[in-house]
Parts: structure tokens; C-alpha cells; sequence
């Protein structure tokens, strides 16, 4: 199974705690916001940290889905 990772830019507020949570998929770009370093993932630990990030986005700014 896959899953593609995606962050609304409009709506990240720059927290990071899913780059800190999650760095092999998340990092932070120069504006100060969070991207995803992959566009799909297919590691089920990766997954779980993903969501993991997911869950702890402040402002819901992280979304998952099956690829």
C-alpha cells in the first residue's frame, strides 16, 4: 500500500512539530512552512509517523491519503 502526503501551505503556521516528529518526511522550506520530502510513501512505519504528525499538526495543515 501507498499513501501521498500533502501540507495545505495556506493553512501551516510554520509549528514544525511534524518535522520534528516525522523527519524522514517532513522538513521545513525557506518560507518557514512544512513540506513533505516525499510525495508518496509506502513504508508502513513511515505511515504511522506520518500520521502521527498528522495528529499533532496544530492548525489540521497535514493530509493523507492512498495513493
Amino acid at each position: 500500500m501507498a499513501w501521498k502526503v500533502t501540507v495545505d501551505q495556506d493553512t501551516c503556521i510554520g509549528d514544525a512539530i511534524c518535522a520534528s516528529l516525522c523527519p524522514d518526511v517532513f522538513e521545513m522550506n525557506d518560507e518557514g512552512k512544512a513540506q513533505p520530502k516525499v510525495e508518496v510513501i509506502e513504508d508502513e512505519n513511515l505511515y504511522n509517523c506520518a500520521k502521527e504528525a498528522m495528529e499533532a499538526c496544530p492548525v489540521s495543515a497535514i493530509s493523507i491519503e492512498e495513493a
